[in-house]
């Protein structure tokens, strides 16, 4: 007799990059081209020599077990580094009660789910609310902690946001935690302060929390995003009913160093840390050393930056009226709508040998039998320029 397993899993479905080798295994890609990734939203820039340098400087702390909640150096970089990107108040943020690392943020975004979800809800089963199309951790968390996935709709004619004030309130009285990505990923679309605020006080009304996915924060063309915690300062009130996470793979080219934080009220991540203890991975002192001093230098960001906008300049060139092209507002994907996304990605993979992500894939089929990624596929534009410009014109040849 076979061992049982979680039959939850089952319900989560394969994971989007396993539907693509899927879907891509069986075809050659182009043989005259060398092959080219825009599947993966894996920063390709040069990681800040910050990294190198202070993880060899600290290389005796190997040695040591790391603290779940960090170094009181690294609690505040982060709680300084808020405070300055957001023109929060002075106090608000206190790093050795509202901030802890987690090992990446996607590490985090699928335990929060376990802390987050009671067994019921108002005598009901705990609702998790997310965009769809979503972060494809979402819906894993969502699912394995025992919640109801609940998908809004966040496509074009939402400015590719989820309206959570239009959910039916005996939904929302269900509602554990909401996810809110801003810049969205795969769309891009920014969040006003307005729809921050809103967000923050349906949380608040309705008693769940407010999960403000915000890696891609520090990838922007025009001007920064808003952020959840500038909506909690405008709204008072503190950190209740809010969580915000963030990474430095984005924002600071360092996938690798799987190096993120939430910021959360006091009692929230007293139990979150409770979680970790027993399953989370704390990440290594000299990693966190590093990731320390890159919560503190805004000039690697900067230089980063720079080579975004001219990506996106090279994007507008090549694509613009066509394919449903819109410069987004964040983050670095291109959001293509190309009819068939599943098609378009075998087209590119046979005739180009460029590899692409089936919107389909990030996101699922709701009560009409409409998938809303369906149409598009996902483009990472992470490489350099010179590979960036050769793979928007296979690109745009192509479809």
């Amino acid at each position: 007799m076979a061992a049982p397993t979680n039959d939850r899993l089952d319900r989560v479905g394969d994971y989007p990059f396993d539907r693509l080798r899927a879907l891509l295994g069986p075809l050659a890609p182009a043989s005259n081209r060398t092959p080219i990734s825009l599947a993966l939203g894996e920063p390709q820039h040069t990681a800040p020599d910050i990294v190198r340098r202070v993880v060899e400087e600290t290389a005796a702390l190997w040695g040591k077990y790391p603290p779940m909640r960090g170094t009181p150096e690294f609690r505040a970089a982060v709680a300084a580094w808020l405070a300055r990107r957001y023109g929060l108040p002075a106090g608000m943020i206190d790093g050795d009660r509202h901030v802890i690392p987690v090992s990446g943020t996607r590490e985090g975004l699928f335990l929060v789910a376990l802390a987050a979800v009671p067994e019921t809800k108002v005598g009901g089963r705990p609702v998790v609310l997310m965009p769809n199309p979503f972060y494809q951790v979402y819906v894993g968390a969502a699912v394995l902690a025992g919640a109801e996935p609940y998908l809004v709709p966040a496509t074009r004619e939402t400015g590719f946001l989820p309206d959570f004030t239009a959910v039916p309130s005996d939904v929302l009285e269900r509602t554990a935690f909401a996810y809110l990505c801003s810049p969205a990923n795969p769309q891009g679309a920014v969040a006003s302060l307005a729809t921050l605020k809103s967000a923050l006080a349906l949380a608040r009304r309705y008693g769940f929390l407010l999960v403000a996915d915000e890696c891609y924060s520090e990838i922007w063309i025009d001007a920064p995003p808003h952020g959840a915690l500038e909506a909690a300062a405008a709204l008072g009130g503190g950190l209740d009913n809010l969580a915000v996470f963030q990474s430095l793979s984005k924002r600071s080219s360092a996938p690798g160093l799987r190096s993120g934080f939430v910021c959360a009220e006091a009692a929230f991540l007293d139990k979150f840390t409770r979680l970790r203890d027993y399953g989370g991975v704390a990440p290594p002192l000299p990693l966190l050393a590093a990731a320390t001093a890159l919560w503190q230098d805004e000039a690697h960001v900067e230089a980063s930056r720079a080579l975004y906008r001219e990506k996106f300049r090279l994007a507008e060139a090549a694509l613009a009226g066509r394919l449903g092209y819109y410069r987004p507002g964040g983050g670095f994907y291109l959001w293509l709508d190309v009819g068939d996304g599943e098609a378009a990605a075998r087209k590119l993979w046979r005739e180009a040998a460029v590899r692409v992500l089936p919107g389909a894939y990030l996101a699922r089929t709701d009560a009409r039998g409409h998938n809303p990624g369906a149409a598009y596929i996902r483009c990472a534009l992470v490489h350099d320029l010179d590979t960036t410009a050769e793979v928007l014109g296979r690109l745009a040849a192509t479809l």
